[in-house]
């Protein structure tokens, strides 16, 4: 009796020493999935968003213009130490506050920053387009006086 008492743990009886090894085996199974959940959230939920196509950086800005609905926001990288807030001064999201508020923006769906970004890369490119179209329409200003052409050399 007195080897089997040696090997309880301290503050352990007898009775209870099947429950508590037991409960430490639950324990330490719920801190090895508490590891790997952390350790895979981050590089999943990246892929997830976009990660090969876009950088870190650009997830981060497709967020801020999602999030406060104004596509010239941008990810400050880094961010300055004594800055305010990053959504101090926004006007321009559109959730509704209140006891429980309610964001109004889309859900992103599975590498949905990267068909965010491409359409507004391509508006802007057609609003670019559009823009040198209008400036091409136009007719070129006359010049001020005739220009001569140019004359051969004389040998």
């Amino acid at each position: 009796m007195k080897d089997s008492a040696k090997e309880l743990q301290p503050g352990t009886t007898a009775a209870f020493a099947g429950m508590h090894q037991w409960l430490q085996r639950g324990l330490i199974v719920c801190l090895v999935a508490l590891v790997l959940e952390g350790a895979l959230t981050f590089p999943l939920l990246a892929i997830w968003y976009g990660w090969p196509t876009l950088s870190l950086q650009q997830i981060c800005s497709e967020f801020e213009k999602i999030r406060f609905n104004d596509e010239s926001r941008e990810c400050k990288y880094p961010y300055p130490l004594f800055a305010p807030a990053e959504g101090a001064g926004q006007t321009t999201a559109q959730d509704t506050w209140g006891i429980q508020p309610r964001p109004l923006y889309q859900r992103v769906e599975f590498r949905g920053l990267i068909h965010r970004r491409d359409a507004r890369l391509a508006r802007l490119a057609a609003a670019a387009a559009a823009g040198a179209g209008e400036r091409a329409e136009q007719p070129a200003p006359a010049p001020a006086r005739p220009v001569a052409a140019p004359q051969p050399p004389q040998n």
